[in-house]
């Protein structure tokens, strides 16, 4: 799964592919940054890195999508998927998005969602892209919405047994 964007300009062509082990502690910093900047979670880095390693090893859990610049991970998304027996197919979810602050706004984030939904649609065992996104990072709704995005009919519900939030 490798594609480089189109529209960029040539300083900034992003290269997207696959993520693999080499990559887990970029990943892995990537994940702690996004979770403080976007929830003000401080993760565990030692489960967090045990996490992002168990999916890099295992397809079967999902996969990561990086985005290079210059030769370095300044982007990423990690995928997992969903069974829909509505659908009679998976739905990817689109989890642990993380763009560097020096390569925002630069079309990092939409040459990973554009990746990804390519390949979804080029697949018949895929139903669709979901996503969940804080309620309160309305700065990443507007970015989903203009991908072409829209609010599901479902809220989320979940009892967390690793992660405690007050309220």
């Amino acid at each position: 799964m490798k594609a480089v964007s189109r529209g960029f300009r040539a300083s900034d062509r992003i290269l997207i592919r696959r993520g693999k082990p080499a990559d887990a502690a970029t990943i892995t910093r990537f994940n702690a940054a996004m979770g403080r900047e976007t929830e003000g979670i401080l993760l565990d880095k030692s489960r967090l890195q045990k996490g992002v390693e168990g999916i890099l090893r295992d397809p079967m859990k999902g996969f990561y999508l990086v985005a290079e610049s210059k030769g370095e991970i300044v982007g990423q998304m990690m995928i997992t998927r969903e069974w829909s027996d509505w659908r009679n197919g998976y739905f990817w979810w689109i989890q642990s998005v993380y763009v560097l602050p020096s390569s925002r706004k630069k079309g990092v984030y939409r040459a990973l969602h554009e990746r990804i939904v390519t390949a979804g649609k080029r697949r018949k065992d895929i139903c669709g892209i979901r996503l969940y996104v804080d309620r309160h990072n309305s700065r990443a709704q507007r970015v989903y919405k203009k991908l072409g995005m829209k609010n599901s009919n479902y809220e989320m519900f979940e009892e967390d047994f690793v992660l405690r939030r007050d309220g």
